[in-house]
């Protein structure tokens, strides 16, 4: 039972690491999808979190019933094997985009706020990540059992320190349009769709479905709690929406001290992407390329290091909102199909 129990906090903390990412530590995309509707903005991240919750663990009940390997898998369950293998195709390069644009983040930390050479923030990530993926799933877990307690602390320390009766006035205020429930929805289905690279493999390895069941629910369940304490404290914020790292500016207007956690969780949270996005890459390649798993992560890392050099702002601003298009069909058809009987493994 304790083991179970763990592996649950296992998957959870996975699935958070993976969600989250540098815009969600800055607090930027949080703004943009919730805080600035105000009251109707944490009915959104109700809202997103049942989703988290609810098709989060889904995918990994899903995938254990049919045996998936990797996202490409579930594709073919969820779009068949048409509209899958074009699916499939698109999300490798999404992927690997973002993890390209996630080492550029690191560099640029590095760079940014620790005055070093974001060449040098580059390479340590790829160092760090090496050893970390090395181990395999058992690094993945213990790169996140790290970072994502960290994320919460952060979170926490942040709105109780910030929230005052401003806030509570900002939070309450919102025009009461439809546009929070199509940006919870939009929030939602991009993240789930990156979130399967990850939970997918996941959940081959975990021999118990609840298992893999409530580690869904659980990582959906703390998704919600940080997004809810994160847009308590960026309430705080007159004008919020004009600043284009807004976290950074309540912790000036509230405890200083909290920089260097600030650094680090924001970091943190650009590590576990990368290696998460990577893992999901790795899994699915090694099904279609005869090379050892550490010799494909390899590769990729040294593709997105690459393209980490150059403007790929231009790229991501093409893919992206395509992929947002695609993730909508994704989470109208997780929504919709049903997950096969137990014990049907393999048919899909």
């Amino acid at each position: 039972m304790k083991k179970q129990w763990f592996q649950v906090v296992q998957i959870a903390a996975v699935y958070v690491g993976t969600v989250v990412g540098a815009g969600f530590a800055t607090g930027r995309e949080i703004v943009e999808f919730f805080t600035q509707y105000g009251v109707y903005g944490m009915f959104g991240i109700l809202l997103c979190g049942y989703f988290f919750m609810h098709l989060g663990s889904k995918i990994m009940i899903i995938s254990k019933r049919i045996g998936a390997n990797s996202y490409q898998d579930l594709n073919f369950f969820l779009f068949g094997k048409s509209c899958g293998t074009v699916v499939n195709l698109f999300m490798l390069v999404v992927l690997f985009g973002v993890t390209s644009v996630m080492l550029s983040g690191a560099g640029a930390i590095f760079e940014e706020q620790l005055n070093l050479s974001s060449r040098f923030g580059v390479m340590l990530t790829i160092a760090l990540t090496l050893i970390a993926m090395s181990f395999g799933s058992k690094g993945l877990f213990s790169v996140n059992i790290i970072v994502v307690p960290m994320l919460i602390l952060f979170s926490v320390l942040v709105a109780a320190s910030s929230f005052d009766a401003h806030s509570a006035k900002s939070l309450m205020s919102g025009h009461s349009s439809f546009k929070w429930i199509i940006s919870a929805v939009s929030y939602a289905a991009f993240n789930l769709a990156m979130a399967e690279a990850v939970l997918v493999p996941l959940a081959k390895e975990i021999e118990d479905e609840r298992t893999a069941k409530w580690g869904g629910i659980a990582g959906g369940a703390i998704l919600t709690f940080i997004l809810l304490s994160s847009h308590f404290a960026l309430s705080s914020l007159r004008d919020v929406i004009s600043y284009d790292i807004p976290m950074a500016e309540v912790m000036k207007a509230s405890v200083f001290s909290f920089f260097i956690i600030y650094i680090l969780v924001i970091y943190g949270e650009v590590f576990t992407s990368v290696i998460g996005n990577l893992f999901g890459l790795e899994r699915h390649l090694i099904s279609v390329v005869p090379l050892p798993g550490m010799m494909i992560i390899a590769l990729l890392l040294c593709g997105a290091f690459f393209i980490s050099l150059i403007d790929y702002s231009s790229l991501i601003a093409v893919l992206y909102p395509v992929f947002g298009y695609m993730s909508l069909i994704f989470l109208l058809l997780l929504m919709v199909r049903k997950a096969p009987p137990s014990g049907n493994e393999n048919k899909f």
